[in-house]
């Protein structure tokens, strides 16, 4: 095991890889490349808190190694417009200051970020064409189109001195995606025969045996299902799917209904996708106070929430919180997408919900209502046969998912696999892939308006709260070290309010014990009765209530 050092370069014309985020799990992509002194970042995303995580939604890698080295930093080059791909730029682009190299759909959904960040005006970005090919610093970079659940995927090609190096993005292959053009085969297939370096490929549907599926099934499904329906139909499916808004359109239209938007980021997907070509030829989408205006068979909702976010359309819309948009008895709602792994109890919580008003509930395990936008693994089979690279380096999953890649890529007779873990730097070249160095790597959490560290002291505390509860104790000494008043403690979180009044006073009293029983010269120090009453206070909560609560001793002399 490599010593953890912050001081890594890339010097000389050796290639190296280093995941700061994305290897090992699914979201937070950050990937750096490195060559002649020079970085190149691909991607810089997010991942979404849980219920372990109080306060906090947004959770992004730390960029703090590279940020040490940004005036060594190339650029960041965007595959595509995914939040676990491009999420976290608005936040973080201040600590790196590089230019940003983006597909014209993908630039138009960023854009709309740094407006609301009020960067819009400060970060140099430069919008690429599809297949493009372009110099970010010393790097020599190409494009190729790919197909995934969001319009304008690419796989990005570092040229190199030792053979081109494959960074897949997000794929699959779907010979009819609706919106946007199959994977670029032809162009997969000359890397091939030109000789790669390296193929650094999504593993999230390794273990999916088969494929992933077509858009064009799901469109041919929700043409048939709609009609089963006679009230409305409430849909919920990733609001940067514009493929599936496109089918959804498709077959409300077959069903003569029409379609309504319901949630902020449909609408500002829809208006990027708009601007760049896509949904030419969709009919503008109602809002969704003008759909109340329609009778329930004449109306097709499209709702953010399909992994129970607690702020999302649908979320409000079963707690029946939100301002337009009500749910019936017989209608029903549609949840076309696949749970990500950790939010089940969200969606679970969401679904209970609508059962309880009557509400019908249709998912991926009743009808054709999604198909995944990853490779399965005949996907991967045909990927590794065009690209037949040196080396594979499954990112973009977990363990599981990593260690059946390489499975599979040694099935295709791939001669070297690597798993990379966030902080592992693996020089590619020349000679076999290796592990030289490990680098520091972090979380950082959206806390309200601040980005913190997610392991700082705050956030802990939070953390020990939401398990433990918290007390406040307050003591009055006066000028002969002997308590002015009876000890005070305030209680959160542990004790209901007629419990409280039955027990606080035994909690006083033990408080009271506690101080009493140190010397009168270590009534002079601080933060010895400070200690003293804190170990009182969380004694007793464990002797009573197996707890132990955080505490803090407010402590007044006069």
């Amino acid at each position: 095991m490599n010593a953890v050092t912050d001081s890594f370069r890339p010097l000389g014309d050796a290639v190296y890889f280093l995941p700061l985020g994305g290897s090992g799990e699914i979201g937070l992509n950050l990937n750096l490349y490195g060559c002649n002194g020079q970085w190149l970042m691909v991607d810089l995303g997010i991942s979404f808190g849980d219920d372990t995580m109080p306060g906090i939604d947004v959770i992004m890698p730390d960029p703090e190694f590279i940020a040490a080295q940004a005036g060594d930093l190339a650029g960041l080059v965007l595959t595509h417009a995914h939040e676990d791909h491009l999420g976290a730029v608005a936040y973080l682009w201040p600590r790196l200051k590089c230019p940003v190299y983006a597909t014209p759909f993908t630039a138009a959904v960023l854009r709309a970020k740094l407006v609301e960040r009020g960067l819009v005006g400060q970060v140099p970005l430069h919008e690429v064409p599809l297949s493009g090919r372009f110099q970010v610093g010393s790097f020599d970079v190409e494009l190729v189109t790919m197909t995934h659940s969001i319009p304008e995927p690419n796989a990005v090609v570092i040229h190199t001195a030792f053979g081109p190096i494959v960074h897949s993005g997000d794929w699959k292959l779907d010979p009819d995606p609706i919106v946007g053009s199959v994977a670029d085969s032809e162009k997969l297939r000359r890397l091939g025969d030109e000789g790669v370096l390296a193929l650094i490929c999504d593993s999230t549907n390794a273990l999916v045996p088969g494929r992933s599926g077509s858009e064009a099934a799901v469109r041919d499904s929700l043409i048939k299902l709609f009609p089963r329906f006679h009230n409305r139909i409430a849909i919920s499916c990733f609001a940067t799917n514009v493929a599936r808004l496109d089918s959804i359109a498709r077959a409300a239209a077959a069903a003569d209904r029409h379609v309504a938007l319901v949630g902020r980021s449909l609408w500002r997907i829809n208006e990027a996708a708009r601007a760049t070509g896509y949904l030419s030829d969709i009919p503008a989408f109602l809002t969704e106070h003008d759909a109340g205006y329609l009778p329930k068979d004449k109306v097709v909702l499209i709702c953010t929430g399909s992994q129970g976010e607690p702020r999302s359309a649908l979320a409000r819309i079963a707690a029946d919180d939100h301002p337009e948009v009500t749910l019936d008895a017989d209608d029903v709602v549609i949840f076309s997408s696949r749970e990500i792994p950790g939010n089940e109890r969200a969606i679970a919580r969401v679904q209970n919900l609508l059962v309880r008003h009557g509400v019908e509930i249709v998912t991926a395990n009743d009808a054709l209502v999604h198909v995944s936008g990853h490779p399965a693994q005949d996907e991967l089979l045909q990927m590794y046969q065009w690209i037949r690279p040196r080396i594979a380096v499954p990112v973009h999953g977990e363990d599981r998912h990593q260690n059946e890649h390489c499975r599979i890529a040694e099935q295709c007779q791939v001669p070297q696999t690597v798993i990379p873990r966030n902080g592992t730097v693996i020089r590619l070249a020349p000679g076999p892939a290796e592990i030289v160095a490990e680098v520091r790597t972090g979380r950082l959490a959206l806390d309200g308006k601040r980005v913190v560290p997610l392991d700082a002291g705050a956030m802990r505390g939070r953390q020990r709260m939401m398990y433990n509860g918290a007390a406040v104790a307050t003591l009055v000494l006066g000028r002969d070290g002997k308590l002015a008043a009876t000890p005070q403690v305030t209680v959160l979180g542990l004790l209901d309010g007629a419990e409280e009044a039955l027990v606080l006073g035994d909690l006083y009293h033990a408080v009271t014990e506690a101080f009493d029983g140190l010397e009168l010269s270590a009534r002079a120090e601080d933060d010895t009765v400070r200690q003293t009453a804190r170990i009182a206070v969380r004694r007793w909560f464990n002797a009573h209530y197996g707890k132990k609560p955080m505490t803090e001793v407010h402590l007044i002399r006069l």
